[in-house]
């Protein structure tokens, strides 16, 4: 028994060495973390288990046959982060460029086939090169077999992405099927097709970064839902994000202890300018009703004129989305529509309650948005609210017009509890605008044309721009001082949380893609 047992010992730390010290030296002079190190600060200490650490690849071509490494290029394993059981592999840029073989491949479906039967969040930590090219078909197939796995997991396990290095062509596809992306800003980086092909191709000259780094895609594609400094702060946002969602699509949220207070928020009282159309940041009102610093931001530099996030209600975790009115005063276009669809359904698919703020003034106009297809992308958030069948609040503290005030979680597509503030404008558009078409012949016929609009505007705001035309139809359930806001909140979720909903039979929706 020794001497196999000095075998497994000289197995292990070869095992362990990857692709050679000069190679971790040089991912540590890129600033960047060995694949073990990420499991490491990702996991609680000590209770890393690893699946896989002597498979070999079994390419020929080549010579790659000449070139083997125990684990062949991704650690692959589970263990638990504050004390939950989640799946988690790694790729190791040390060995042939974190590329992507067919054993390699057959290591991360193993995980995610282990996170399925057993209801369990999987963590793709990416640094890849893409597929190995010695082995052809096989790697494509590889990359194949995880996407098919990913998309069967959609909805039933939390999947995560880490961007950690390079992520190219058929790779990004797999980060792309799972809930959030996560990037390093300078050491990551996702594309399609590279510089070098973009300007063959197309003759842009572009760089990785430029084309395809953590701030592009944060910003100009919204591919990607968070990014970091560094790679610790990058591992501990996923930790953080975690906390937010349960296990499996069966499970709920862990609820953090919470003893109610006085839970009045005077400031609300005045944190609406008393100018309609003065602009104010919304996450002033979030972190009112929230859990103090529980407020945790998805897709922050993407489609800014709609805030999407997790936060805490009385320790428990609900989904927020909120119109800006300080960022295009806070319409829907394409872009948020997009942006609060993918997050609504998230929280759907995970047992996540719904809390809408709505400061709406409509649609964004304009022949960009008509020929880039506004109306089936609005549809897309109009879809996801009404698909939900979570426990969804919506409170309108400002302005309700239109189309916009049907999409964002009205009560005629399934909302369970409306309120308004004193101050809302509930109407089909602003009393100006609407004024200047009912009394049109009214104002060109009269003598003083300003006097009269200014007349007919204030009397059609006093009629229909208040929260009671909806109140008195039920459309509003309670017209409420903003500082009893949280207090309603806290209750109506607790009045909600054994909500079912029985949807008709069927394979899926069709929702407009």
């Amino acid at each position: 028994m020794k001497e196999q047992l000095a075998t497994l010992e000289q197995k292990q730390a070869q095992a362990l060495l990857a692709g050679g010290q000069k190679r971790i030296d040089d991912q540590h002079k890129k600033g960047k973390l060995t694949a073990r190190e990420r499991i490491g600060l990702l996991l609680d200490e000590g209770s890393f288990e690893e699946i896989g650490m002597f498979v070999e690849h079994r390419a020929k071509d080549f010579g790659i046959d000449k070139e083997v490494y125990l684990g062949d290029g991704v650690i692959t394993g589970y263990g638990t982060i504050d004390g939950r059981i989640v799946y988690v592999f790694s790729q190791d840029f040390t060995v042939f460029g974190g590329s992507l073989s067919e054993t390699h491949a057959e290591k991360i479906c193993k995980i995610m086939d282990l996170a399925m039967k057993n209801g369990a969040p999987v963590i793709g930590l990416n640094d890849s090169g893409g597929a190995r090219i010695q082995e052809g078909v096989q790697s494509l197939g590889g990359y194949a077999d995880i996407f098919y796995r990913n998309t069967v997991a959609s909805g039933v396990i939390p999947q995560i992405s880490a961007i950690m290095g390079p992520c190219a062509g058929g790779a990004v596809y797999s980060p792309a099927i799972t809930d959030f992306i996560m990037m390093v800003e300078h050491t990551s980086y996702m594309f399609v097709t590279g510089p070098n092909v973009v300007k063959t191709v197309t003759h842009e000259d572009v760089t990785s970064e430029d084309l395809g780094g953590a701030s592009a895609h944060a910003s100009k594609s919204g591919v990607t839902h968070f990014t970091a400094a560094n790679e610790v702060e990058c591992i501990n946002n996923i930790k953080k994000l975690l906390s937010y969602m349960p296990q499996n699509c069966d499970e709920t949220a862990p609820a953090f202890d919470y003893e109610e207070s006085n839970e009045s928020r005077p400031a609300l009282n005045s944190v609406i300018p008393a100018n309609p159309n003065q602009p104010y940041d919304i996450r002033d009102i979030i972190n009112e009703l929230a859990d103090a610093n529980s407020f945790f931001e998805v897709h922050k530099d993407y489609a800014e004129n709609i805030v999407v996030g997790f936060a805490r209600i009385a320790g428990r975790s609900i989904g927020i989305v909120a119109n800006q009115p300080a960022v295009l005063a806070g319409v829907l276009d394409i872009n948020s529509s997009k942006k609060g669809a993918r997050f609504v359904r998230f929280c759907d698919c995970f047992n996540i309650p719904l809390l809408t703020l709505v400061d709406v003034p409509g649609f964004l106009p304009g022949t960009d948005q008509e020929w880039h297809g506004i109306i089936s992308n609005g549809a897309k958030l109009l879809y996801a609210f009404s698909e939900a069948t979570v426990p969804k609040l919506t409170v309108i503290v400002r302005k309700a017009y239109g189309g916009a005030y049907d999409v964002m979680n009205s009560k005629h597509i399934g909302a369970d509890m409306n309120y308004a503030w004193p101050n809302a404008e509930i109407a089909v558009m602003g009393a100006k605008g609407a004024a200047e078409i009912i009394f049109k012949r009214e104002i060109a016929t009269a003598d003083n044309k300003e006097e009269k609009l200014k007349e007919v505007v204030d009397n059609y705001a006093t009629n229909f721009a208040n929260p009671y035309k909806a109140a008195a139809r039920g459309f509003v359930d309670e017209v409420i001082e903003p500082s009893q806001t949280r207090a309603k909140l806290i209750r109506a979720f607790k009045m909600t949380e054994n909500k079912a909903v029985k949807l008709p039979r069927k394979k899926h929706g069709n929702i407009p893609l």
